[in-house]
């Protein structure tokens, strides 16, 4: 995964639990939104641990079927170990690249949440998506628009976390603010019937506020690696941010998250 910048294995595991916790409330909202139910099959694309796998393989039930893929091995591995001891058995997982998903065009949905915004062409990863889906089948994708992070009071070293994510992002070849293009994105690709909403937890206890100063700890290698910053500063930005997050008035956000789902059309 040589343009991925947040860090992988079971470090990154770890703050991909904390991750889908917090957005669990209104993950499971856009899925009954969108049309997620009973008996269907699906393809969870970047599954990462397989939290919202697991998740949706529950929703889908025993006449469903749900399929997560997701190019670190290693979380894969701890994917189908807890998907094992939850007894959850209609779902399936793949340490594999989109590319080699063969759905044979019959998936009744896919989904992906903050994927999009990590490829340098999203447009082809859709176009592979459409593909996979059968006539009607849906689509239902998540991302960032990191611009819409605040909070309260201002602070710097969270200005500067925004920036960095932002810019390493950048030079990788993504794009942190994709969120925004989601619902335009979907209409070019071909896909019809298409509706948005937007998520942001916040607040001022809890995991949400964790999960930036988690984030930054997480990308800080790719960081450096890039050039963005010294190791130096982003050690200063990772403690400022915890210390931060840790005073009971604070308030903190992550970032504004656009959901954009819509089918492809009947005939073709």
């Amino acid at each position: 995964m040589p343009d991925y910048i947040i860090r992988g294995g079971i470090a990154g595991r770890e703050r991909l639990r904390l991750l889908s916790r917090v957005m669990r409330p209104t993950t499971m909202d856009l899925l009954a939104r969108a049309g997620v139910g009973t008996g269907m099959t699906g393809v969870d694309i970047g599954c990462g641990g397989g939290d919202v796998s697991i998740d949706l393989a529950r929703l889908v039930g025993p006449a469903g079927r749900i399929v997560g893929i997701d190019l670190d091995a290693v979380k894969i591995d701890i994917a189908r170990s807890e998907a094992a001891e939850a007894g959850v058995s209609n779902v399936e997982f793949r340490a594999c690249h989109l590319d080699e998903v063969d759905g044979g065009g019959g998936f009744d949905f896919a989904y992906g949440r903050f994927v999009l915004s990590h490829l340098k062409d999203p447009r082809a990863a859709l176009a592979k998506i459409r593909a996979a889906l059968r006539p009607g089948g849906l689509i239902v994708v998540a991302d960032t628009h990191f611009h819409g992070h605040f909070s309260e009071p201002d602070n710097a070293a969270f200005r500067r976390y925004v920036e960095l994510y932002m810019e390493t992002l950048r030079r990788r070849g993504g794009d942190a603010n994709i969120g925004s293009r989601l619902p335009g994105l979907l209409i070019d690709a071909g896909f019809e019937h298409v509706q948005m909403n937007v998520a942001q937890p916040a607040g001022f206890e809890g995991e949400v506020k964790i999960l930036s100063p988690l984030t930054m700890e997480n990308i800080a290698e790719a960081v450096v690696a890039e050039g963005v910053t010294t190791r130096e500063e982003t050690d200063g930005v990772i403690a400022a941010l915890y210390e931060f997050a840790q005073m009971p008035t604070t308030l903190l956000s992550t970032a504004r998250v656009v959901e954009a789902w819509g089918r492809r059309p009947a005939d073709g």
